[in-house]
């Protein structure tokens, strides 16, 4: 990613949060954080990983509220950053945290094993 991108990325992130944190009313979205925005080199498109407490079913419908307010969301995105064109949005589930936790549970139960 370019400099640019990378601004553009993490100006996104700050803002996302706050749109989705206080001016998106959908009831299916519930408590999201936005973990990281990519944003291509000509900045047409944006993927945002959230996270998202809930069961299975509840992180569907918080897509599923987020992909309905898409439109929303980038005419908001639109009025604080100034760019030419804003991107299209992607939202996909962060599954870092719960990699690393699944790591972390494994090597646990590792060293619990050696005594």
């Amino acid at each position: 990613m370019s400099l640019r991108a990378n601004r553009v990325a993490e100006q996104m992130k700050k803002e996302l949060g706050e749109i989705i944190g206080r001016k998106l009313k959908d009831p299916r979205v519930g408590f999201i954080t936005v973990t990281d925005v990519e944003v291509t080199g000509d900045l047409q498109q944006a993927t945002i990983y959230i996270t998202s407490l809930g069961t299975e079913r509840e992180k569907q419908d918080t897509l599923k509220g987020l992909e309905k307010a898409k439109g929303f969301i980038r005419s908001e995105i639109s009025k604080r950053i100034r760019l030419r064109i804003t991107p299209e949005l992607f939202f996909e589930f962060d599954a870092s945290a719960e990699y690393g936790n699944r790591i972390d549970d494994l090597l646990r139960k590792l060293h619990e094993s050696d005594r």
